[in-house]
């Protein structure tokens, strides 16, 4: 796989990027950057009752998902958190990234846990948002995300993605050195992972990620303490949200992207989303 991966680099990308090709601006259709839908405009929340946006991997609709600059425009929007997927390398280096394989992103191939940091150090962005006005726009370190929010009221919201129950304490000491354990939130799918992490600290916020709303994963996120519902709008109904909302926990859908959604869930007394589409 590095063979191949070096034959890219250094053949197939510079065709690909090559300028007087028809390659790189046919990629450039496809990625164009789009417009967000503001709240504010179109009368979803208030100065006094505001909606809470979460930028799912970031604001990419200017920007590569899991890259810093879609991120930096989160922070610079204001929204309240941005979201990202975090995995190890093969020597312990938490990166950002979504899949476990880099091959949709950075045109080349293989998962990333088999790669070292030095290996991921040389992807560069080929996908995404508006990839090409960013120079050398590579895949950041966790390191490298979380000093986006140094200084920010943005909060940095840390999806765990590798199943490495003995690095997590690794996650929550980048936090710290950062200064940023109060600011953070950390989510995961798996409950197992969310409970090593409150055993390491008491007081971090948690977000349990599910599917549906049911009394079974509400009670578990109360149990764990300071730990939110972060459920698929798309596989709740009504009622399911109101089960919620009924019982008073904390709680933000993912992925809300159409106005409709976002006065449903409003109307409904949640104010607190995540999003590809949405700004204030």
């Amino acid at each position: 796989m590095t063979f191949i991966n070096q034959v890219i680099s250094s053949v197939l990308i510079p065709v690909f990027m090559c300028p007087f090709l028809p390659f790189i601006h046919v990629a450039k259709i496809f990625n164009q950057p789009s417009e967000l839908i503001s709240l504010e405009a179109n009368n979803i929340g208030s100065p006094d009752d505001p909606v809470y946006l979460t930028a799912h991997r970031g604001i990419t609709a200017v920007a590569p998902e899991n890259s810093l600059p879609a991120y930096q425009k989160a922070v610079e929007l204001g929204f309240y958190s941005a979201e990202c997927d975090i995995r190890l390398t093969k020597d312990g280096h938490w990166v950002l990234l979504h899949n476990d394989d880099v091959n949709g992103r950075f045109c080349q191939f293989g998962e990333v846990e088999d790669m070292t940091l030095e290996e991921v150090r040389k992807l560069r962005f080929k996908n995404g948002s508006n990839f090409w006005a960013y120079e050398n726009l590579g895949m950041p370190t966790l390191e490298e995300y979380l000093d986006v929010f140094v200084g920010s009221t943005t909060r940095p919201q840390i999806e765990i993605k590798s199943q490495n129950f003995d690095m997590l304490h690794t996650i929550l000491e980048a936090v710290e050195a950062k200064g940023l354990t109060e600011q953070s939130i950390i989510i995961s799918f798996d409950l197992e992972q969310l409970k090593a992490i409150r055993a390491l600290n008491k007081d971090i916020e948690l977000w349990y990620l599910i599917d549906e709303i049911n009394e079974k994963n509400i009670a578990e996120a109360k149990e764990l303490g300071n730990t939110w519902l972060s459920p698929n709008l798309a596989a709740n109904d009504k009622a399911s949200i109101q089960l919620a909302v009924d019982n008073e926990i904390g709680i933000s859908f993912w992925t809300v992207n159409t106005l409709e959604d976002a006065k449903m869930l409003y109307d409904m007394g949640v104010r607190y989303m995540e999003t590809d589409t949405l700004c204030y």
